[in-house]
C-alpha cells in the first residue's frame, strides 16, 4: 500500500516491460496467419494491425491503475481513485466490482455512482502526465511543475502530493515558462538512457550464431554493435503559448544532477535539479501552441498557424519542417497517431492525415467526421475517442482509416463539456476515462468479459464497445486533461528506437528501415512507394498437372559384376 504500481526500469535502462519475439505461425488451418497481418492489406483495413505487429502499440493494453489523475484548471491537481486496492483491482462501479465486492459495489451505487476519495493539490493545472513516482504539469504562467506522488496511497502521509520532499537545497521540480499550455513525456513508461549497456547482455545488438566445426558448438558472433538510446528519451517537452516548444532538462554532459530529467530516477535526492534546456519558436511559428504529439522523433504541434512538425532527432537542435500538405486543417486543437495515420481534430471534426512520409503529410481527402466542437481524441485499435465538448463522447471507427465512420456519440452521465478523453484496460475490460469540463470526471465501461453481459466480438481483436457510465467525480475545478495511462504494448517508437527490453538474449524489435520493408519498395523510379497484399489471390490457382502411373513391375535394379543369379521371382 505504501508504494503502489510503481515501473521497473532494465539494467540497461529501457523499461521493464518485457517483450518476447514471437513469430507468426502458419501451421492450422483455422487460427493460421495471412498475408495482411504482416502487410498492409489492399481493402486498408488493418492499420491498427500493422500497428500491434511492429509493436508500436495500440493503446487497447493500457494501464491507468487506482488513481486518475486529472488537470483541473484553478481546481489544481486531482488524484481520483477510481479503482479499488485488493485484488482482482476492479474498476470501482464495473461488473468485476458488481462480482467481487458486491457489499462495495451496492454502497457505491447507493451512493449515485459518485466516488469517495480524492487527492488534490493547489495550483493552475491545464494538462498533466503521470509516470512512476511524479507527475508532471503544464501550469500556464507557472510554467512546468513536477510533483512527487510517491506516496499516493500512503495514509501516513499528510500531504500526499508535494513539491518539495526534501530541502530545497537538495532540488528543484519546477521550470519557468511564460505560459505552459501542455506537458509530454515522450514514454509513459519509465526509462533511463544513462544507464551503461553492457556487451554481455546482448540488447539491441545483432548477433549471428556460426558453427565451430573444432568444437562442434554454436558460438555467437556479434556482427552489430549495440545501439544507444535516442536523446529524445532524456528530456521532457512542453508547449508555451508564447514560448513555443520548450525542452526540459539538464545538458547532455552533466554529471552531478543527469543527463536530461535522468536525475528523477537515480534514487539521489541530493541532485533532483531541473532547468529548461531551450525554447525554440522559429520566427514565431510556434506562436499559441496548445498540444503536442510525437510521432518517433518528430513532434507535430498545433500552433495558432497550424499543425507544425518539429524534427527533434537532436533534441537539442529542433528543426523546422515545412508542411503545406496540412494547409486544409481548420485550427487544430489534437493528434493521435496510429502506424501510417494521424487522427486530428479541429473546427470541422475528425480528420485523417497521412504520415507514410512523415515529412511530407497530407490531408487524406475525404477523410472527415464532422463535430462541431471536438477538442480531443484518443485511438485504440480500431476506434477513436472523440471528447466531443457539447455533444459529449462520439466513438469513430476508423478500421479503415481512410474511410473513417461515425460509431456512436453518447452523453451518458449528462455529458455535455468533454474535453479530453483516455482509454485504458484494467484486468480484462476497457475503460474510457472523460474529462467533462465543468461537470468533473467521469468513467465509463466500454467491454464486458461478464457471462451475462459479454461485449459481442469480446474474444476479439476489437470488441464494439458499448459505454455505460459507472462512476464520476466532480473535480475541484474544471476538469480539461487526464493523464495518459502506463503503455503495455509498445516496444518500439515509429522511428525505429527500442523502449522496451525483450525476454529473449540478443532480442530486439524492427529498427525503422527494416519495419519498412513490410510495406515499401522501390519502384522503377527508385521513389519509395506503398506496396498492398492481399488474402485473396488474383488470379486463379494453377491446374494441377496429371501424375504419371507408377509402372506395374517395378524396373530391377542394375546387378554388379560378378553377382550371383537371382532365384525366379525374387526382386
Amino acid at each position: 500500500w505504501l508504494y503502489i504500481q510503481q515501473q521497473t526500469v532494465s539494467a540497461e535502462g529501457y523499461s521493464g516491460t518485457a517483450f518476447s519475439p514471437y513469430f507468426p505461425h502458419t501451421v492450422r488451418t483455422v487460427e493460421t496467419k495471412n498475408c495482411t497481418d504482416c502487410h498492409v492489406s489492399r481493402q486498408g483495413d488493418n492499420n491498427a494491425v500493422m500497428a500491434q505487429l511492429l509493436l508500436h502499440g495500440t493503446n487497447a493494453a493500457n494501464f491507468i491503475g487506482r488513481y486518475a489523475w486529472v488537470a483541473a484548471e484553478r481546481g489544481g491537481l486531482n488524484a481520483v481513485v477510481v479503482a479499488e486496492r485488493e485484488e482482482p483491482q476492479a474498476v470501482i462501479g464495473s461488473r468485476l466490482h458488481e462480482i467481487a465486492y458486491p457489499d462495495w459495489y451496492r454502497r457505491h451505487v447507493a451512493n449515485g455512482l459518485k466516488l469517495r476519495v480524492m487527492h488534490d493539490h493547489h495550483g493552475h493545472v491545464l494538462d498533466v502526465q503521470h509516470r512512476g513516482e511524479y507527475v508532471y504539469a503544464a501550469c500556464g504562467e507557472e510554467g512546468v511543475i513536477i510533483y512527487d506522488v510517491a506516496n499516493i496511497d500512503n495514509k501516513g502521509f499528510s500531504e500526499r502530493i508535494i513539491t518539495a520532499p526534501v530541502s530545497p537545497l537538495g532540488q528543484q521540480f519546477y521550470v519557468k515558462t511564460r505560459y505552459a499550455t501542455s506537458i509530454v513525456s515522450p514514454s509513459t513508461m519509465a526509462i533511463d538512457p544513462t544507464r551503461p549497456r553492457l556487451p554481455e547482455n546482448e540488447e539491441g545488438r545483432i548477433v549471428k550464431y556460426e558453427l565451430n566445426r573444432d568444437t562442434g558448438r554454436l558460438e555467437a558472433k556479434v556482427v552489430e554493435e549495440s545501439r544507444p538510446h535516442h536523446p529524445l528519451y532524456a528530456f521532457l517537452y512542453a508547449t508555451d503559448k508564447y514560448e513555443g516548444l520548450v525542452v526540459i532538462g539538464n545538458p547532455l554532459t552533466e554529471k552531478k544532477n543527469k543527463p536530461g530529467v535522468a536525475t528523477l530516477l537515480d534514487g539521489d535526492p541530493e541532485n533532483n535539479f531541473l532547468r529548461k534546456a531551450l525554447s525554440f519558436n522559429e520566427g514565431g511559428a510556434l506562436n499559441g501552441a496548445r498540444s503536442m504529439t510525437l510521432y518517433g522523433h518528430y513532434a507535430f504541434i498545433a500552433a495558432d498557424s497550424g499543425l507544425r512538425l518539429v524534427n527533434l532527432d537532436n533534441p537539442l537542435e529542433p528543426k523546422l519542417l515545412e508542411t503545406p500538405g496540412l494547409a486544409g486543417l481548420k485550427n487544430p486543437k489534437k493528434v493521435q497517431f496510429q502506424f501510417r495515420y494521424g487522427f486530428v481534430v479541429d473546427d470541422e471534426g475528425l480528420k485523417v492525415i497521412d504520415v507514410t512520409n512523415v515529412e511530407d503529410p497530407r490531408i487524406v481527402p475525404g477523410a472527415l467526421v464532422p463535430l462541431s466542437d471536438a477538442r480531443d481524441v484518443y485511438l485504440c485499435r480500431t476506434f477513436a475517442y472523440v471528447a466531443a465538448g457539447s455533444e459529449g463522447l462520439a466513438i469513430v471507427d476508423i478500421e479503415k482509416a481512410e474511410h473513417p465512420v461515425l460509431y456512436l456519440k453518447t452523453t451518458e452521465g449528462g455529458m455535455n463539456d468533454a474535453t479530453a478523453v483516455r482509454v485504458a484496460m484494467t484486468n480484462n475490460c476497457l475503460y474510457a476515462y472523460v474529462a467533462d469540463g465543468h461537470n468533473g470526471l467521469k468513467v465509463l465501461q466500454l467491454t464486458d468479459s461478464s457471462l451475462n453481459h459479454a461485449t459481442p466480438g469480446f474474444n476479439g481483436f476489437s470488441p464494439r464497445p458499448q459505454p455505460r457510465l459507472i462512476a464520476w467525480y466532480p473535480t475541484r475545478g474544471r476538469a480539461v486533461a487526464i493523464s495518459e495511462g502506463l503503455d503495455r504494448d509498445r516496444a518500439v517508437d515509429e522511428s525505429g528506437h527500442q523502449l522496451s527490453v525483450f525476454g529473449r538474449r540478443g532480442a530486439r524489435p524492427f529498427d525503422k528501415a527494416e519495419q519498412e520493408k513490410l510495406y515499401l519498395k522501390t519502384d522503377a523510379s527508385g521513389n519509395r512507394v506503398l506496396f498492398t497484399v492481399s488474402d485473396d489471390p488474383d488470379t486463379p490457382p494453377l491446374e494441377a498437372r496429371p501424375q504419371e502411373q507408377p509402372a506395374t513391375t517395378p524396373p530391377a535394379r542394375p546387378r554388379p559384376p560378378g553377382a550371383r543369379p537371382r532365384p525366379p521371382g525374387s526382386n
